[in-house]
């Protein structure tokens, strides 16, 4: 069992504890774009604080959509003393950029508010440095819930497998995201479509190369289509296998476009 307090898993994905399971899934959806580190380049400067708190968007649905631990979670709460429930604003702007239930733009550049910081409260919860003392990010949900000792021993192992479930839990809501517009066949293998390809091959530049009318443009729109297709060519592969094979650039843009198409009317960007 930790001795830490639990984090506020319901104020990182800026919900109340009344919220629903289907609130819970749309509100990670949302704060798992916001805070993806791919959205930046590899060299950015907020990549790491982007994932420590993409780690810990991650904790909070590990946490909440499982009725069984969500109810645990409850119970370390209220042994902990943790403070008021966590009331989403209803017309200021949230954690994340807007209100909770229309959402809109507002609070700190990239959509936090800096009024009130659950990420920085849950770094401070862990001994103020948000790392296990073996050197791994620190993961309440997953000590508690694994039973995990976090020793020098276990601990590589039980980093490998809690950032597998991340993945596999940002992959489930990523093709979701893409089924719903269009762009992943609805058929089960969450292969890419047309529409996708599209859409890729526009923020990868292989177009914008041929219609800037210089060599530079050229030569950097024939790299940019050759790579694509080579990707393209790998038949089979779900949207989530593709996007992970794709550049860094391309990546950043791909989540970008995303967050616009699905929550342009929901969450800030």
């Amino acid at each position: 069992m930790p001795s830490t307090r639990p984090p506020n898993y319901y104020a990182i994905l800026g919900l109340s504890s009344t919220a629903s399971t289907n609130q819970i899934r749309d509100a990670y959806k949302r704060a798992a774009l916001k805070t993806h580190p791919d959205r930046v380049a590899a060299d950015a400067p907020d990549r790491a604080e982007r994932t420590r708190k993409f780690q810990l968007v991650n904790d909070a649905y590990y946490t909440l959509s499982d009725p069984i631990r969500r109810r645990e979670y409850d119970e370390q709460r209220k042994i902990f003393g943790v403070g008021a429930d966590y009331v989403p604003p209803s017309s200021a702007s949230s954690s994340w950029g807007g209100s909770a239930a229309s959402g809109g733009s507002g609070g700190m550049p990239g959509g936090f508010d800096n009024t009130s910081d659950p990420f920085a409260e849950a770094d401070a919860g862990a001994g103020g440095t948000g790392t296990s003392p073996a050197g791994q990010a620190f993961s309440w949900a997953w000590n508690f819930f694994t039973k995990q000792n976090q020793s020098n021993n276990d601990n590589g192992r039980a980093q490998q497998d809690r950032e597998q479930t991340q993945n596999e839990q940002f992959a489930d809501v990523f093709e979701e995201m893409l089924r719903e517009e269009g762009m992943a066949e609805p058929d089960g293998t969450n292969r890419p479509t047309n529409k996708f390809w599209s859409l890729l091959g526009g923020i990868s530049g292989a177009a914008l190369g041929f219609i800037v009318a210089n060599v530079p443009g050229l030569l950097a729109g024939v790299v940019a289509g050759n790579r694509l297709g080579a990707i393209r060519d790998a038949k089979g592969k779900s949207v989530y296998a593709v996007f992970q094979e794709l550049p860094q650039d391309d990546k950043a843009r791909l989540l970008t476009q995303l967050a616009a198409k699905v929550f342009s009317h929901t969450v800030g960007i």
